[in-house]
């Protein structure tokens, strides 16, 4: 069982830092250009078989943690509904998958501010703050895709300030990951750091988009 464990680690980690690599590429290339397109396709790649491998390894002996396995769902939305995001450029509704994605991730937000609630009850401080805090971001970001699901003509650059707002939260992810899991860094400060910065980063870009 432990070498099972070790080899999809193994696998989990290079896809991660395929992702990482790409993700900071397609930042520093031009938006839109071939080469953009082209790491935008492999960074996805990259975390979505990351993630998707993070989650059996956060349910096996002396690696369960729920909070990974949380973040790894996480982590598998914003790629999918970042990259379908796309499709709305021509695509006039969203259908049961756009529906199903969200719908996992507002589940999965609500669990996590539950546990981040029960947490602050019993004392449990710093666990408390990372659950509420990615559980709050995950339920403010399915609201807004709901939003956009039921808005009959949203804005001309809708589609494209929701595909940057979530590609961009994945890379916070595994940059996140990176600090944490990679570098040791366990502390809280590097685990919100990453999605404080990010997100004036996302801000910016949505400013420049809709403008």
């Amino acid at each position: 069982m432990e070498s099972t464990i070790t080899i999809l680690i193994y696998i989990h980690v290079c896809f991660g830092g395929l992702g990482l690599i790409t993700g900071v590429g397609s930042i520093i290339v031009k938006k839109g250009s071939a080469l953009h397109k082209k790491m935008g396709k492999l960074f996805s790649i990259g975390m979505l078989t990351s993630s998707l491998i993070s989650l059996p390894i956060s349910w096996m002996p002396n690696h369960k943690n729920l909070f990974l396995f949380l973040i790894g769902i996480f982590t598998i939305y914003l790629v999918l509904a970042g990259y379908r995001a796309l499709l709305f450029k021509t695509k006039v509704k969203a259908n049961l998958k756009d529906q199903f994605i969200s719908g996992s991730m507002l589940l999965a937000s609500l669990i996590m501010i539950a546990l981040g609630l029960y947490g602050a009850f019993n004392g449990l401080w710093s666990s408390s703050i990372l659950y509420l805090v990615c559980g709050s971001f995950g339920l403010l970001l399915t609201i807004q895709d709901f939003k956009f699901y039921n808005t009959p003509k949203p804005s001309k650059n809708a589609w494209l300030i929701i595909h940057l707002g979530k590609m961009n939260g994945a890379l916070i992810a595994s940059i996140t990951a990176f600090l944490v899991a990679g570098l040791g860094l366990v502390h809280i400060i590097t685990w919100i750091l990453p999605s404080v910065l990010g997100t004036f980063y996302i801000i910016y870009w949505k400013i420049k988009i809709s403008h």
